[in-house]
Formats: C-alpha cells, structure tokens, sequence
C-alpha cells in the first residue's frame, strides 16, 4: 500500500461512513440522507484513502448545467494540518468545471473559502423548537403525479433545477422521510419534506407563498412528528418566517455563511427554508 494519498469517488456504501463522521462532528444528518444525496449526483461525492484508509470527503453535486453545491466537507481529526483536506477541496472542486457553487460554511471559514473564490451572499439560520401540532385539511402527503409540479416550484424558489436530487428526496420512504403537499383552490401552492435525524426531525425545503402557508405546513409536520425538535434551516434574508419560529420558542443554535463561486442563483420569495446545508 502506498501512503500517497488519493482521491476517488465514493461509493454509496462509503457515503454511510461519511454520513457517520458528519454525525460524530455533531452535523446530526438524517437517517436515510445518504442514499437520497449519493442518487444527486453519484460522481460527486469524494473520498480521499491514505494506505486504504479513509481520511477525509468532500462533495460537490452537480445539480444542473450552471450550479453545483459544495458539502460533507470533512477530514478526520488525526489526518488535520497535512494539506490532505485542502487537497481533496481541489479536487472537488474540479467536478463541477465552470458551474456556480454555492455553499454553507461555518463563519470561521469564511476567510479560507474567499481564497478559492467564494463571496458570501448571506447567511442560513438554524431553527429548533417545538411548533404547535395543528393538521389541515389542505395538506396530504405527495405522490408520484405531483413530481413535476413540485420540481417547478423547487426551481423557481432556489433559482436553479435540481432532478437528480429532488428525484430522491421527494419520494416518501416510511418513517424516514416524507413530503407533504399544501394545495389551495385545487392546486399545489407549496410543499415541505421531513426527515427523521439522529435528534428530532429536520425539514427542509419549505416552498410556500408566505410565512403562513410555511407555518401550516411546519404544523401539519408537528402532528406526525410529536417526538423530538424540529429543525429548520430559514435564509437570512426570511425575516418574516424567522420572527414566526423565534415567537414561537424555537431557537437559533447557530447559523451559516451562504457563498458562492460564480453568479448565485436568483431565489425567489417562495423559498421559506432550505433543503439541506450539504445539498443547498
């Protein structure tokens, strides 16, 4: 075995391991995120061995022809200081050629984010708490048929498209993962999906026409989701979402820096929560 390291992609069964470190780095990932984030992009994900020993990932899921999303940047305590975690940034990085990437970085990174490009556009605020359990009669979980529409309302909220993740992560898996749909006059206004994390219940993307059709949404979630706290993730720029939350108890344990290299996608104001710090 040679101690060089090499950088390669990762397969879905490494992404577990992966989604492992991220658990350990207190990141508290869903349950079932890995096969949904691996189906995004396969060729995305990176794993960096040193004599066959995994030491450090990156990916970088190319979501459409003009962006990319940074995440799952990590390196093993022990294998820090070395230039290995820089060099499998690089690499990374390459994947997604002369695409936009966006990402969320701890605000201590910002610095070294700038380095390779980034500007930072914003913030992305976490939020956790307890939401009144409330279900409406406007609000069904989706189906196969609602696909399309629900990938029209993702793209014109977040400014880009993304099918080979929402493909994955729109699709109901029992008791793991599932996405509820908000209709009004006979027509899907806005949707949500949660996840079942390590801790609570993460939910995320929130697509709806105000902070009131969020909030029902949220609610309707609260009902089949009573144990543990819910989580959040609001743009900085959701103001009205994040007073709602905040009024409501839920706190904010920490928050983001949203950057990105290249023109940021234009998101529009239907966009009432993300869908994930590692995926955008």
């Amino acid at each position: 075995m040679t101690d060089i390291p090499v950088t390669r992609p990762m397969s879905a069964a490494e992404l577990e391991t992966v989604m492992g470190w991220a658990a350990e780095e207190g990141w508290n990932p869903g349950i079932a995120d890995a096969a949904a984030f691996h189906a995004a992009d396969p060729e995305g994900f990176f794993l960096t061995l040193v004599g066959g020993e995994p030491v450090a990932a990156i990916s970088v899921v190319n979501h459409d022809e003009g962006n990319a999303f940074l995440g799952l940047y990590l390196c093993r305590p022990e294998w820090r200081r070395r230039g290995i975690g820089y060099a499998t940034w690089m690499h990374g990085l390459d994947h997604a050629g002369s695409r936009t990437v966006g990402l969320d970085g701890v605000p201590a990174q910002e610095g070294n984010y700038r380095v390779s490009g980034f500007v930072r556009t914003g913030a992305s605020l976490r939020h956790e708490g307890r939401a009144e359990a409330k279900t409406s009669d406007a609000v069904r979980a989706a189906t196969e048929r609602d696909m399309p529409a629900l990938m029209a309302l993702d793209a014109r909220a977040t400014g880009h498209a993304r099918p080979g993740f929402l493909t994955a992560w729109l699709s109901n898996e029992a008791e793991v993962r599932e996405t509820r749909v908000l209709q009004a006059e006979g027509e899907i206004a806005g949707f949500a999906t949660w996840r079942a994390c390590g801790t609570g219940t993460k939910i995320g993307p929130v697509i709806a026409p105000g902070p009131g059709e969020a909030l029902t949404l949220i609610a309707d979630i609260a009902a089949l989701r009573p144990d543990g706290p819910l989580i959040v993730d609001v743009p900085e720029g959701n103001t009205a979402l994040r007073r709602a939350l905040e009024e409501a108890g839920f706190t904010v344990p920490f928050a983001t820096a949203r950057m990105y290299r290249g023109p940021a996608p234009e998101t529009g104001p239907t966009l009432q929560a993300i869908a994930t710090m590692e995926l955008g």
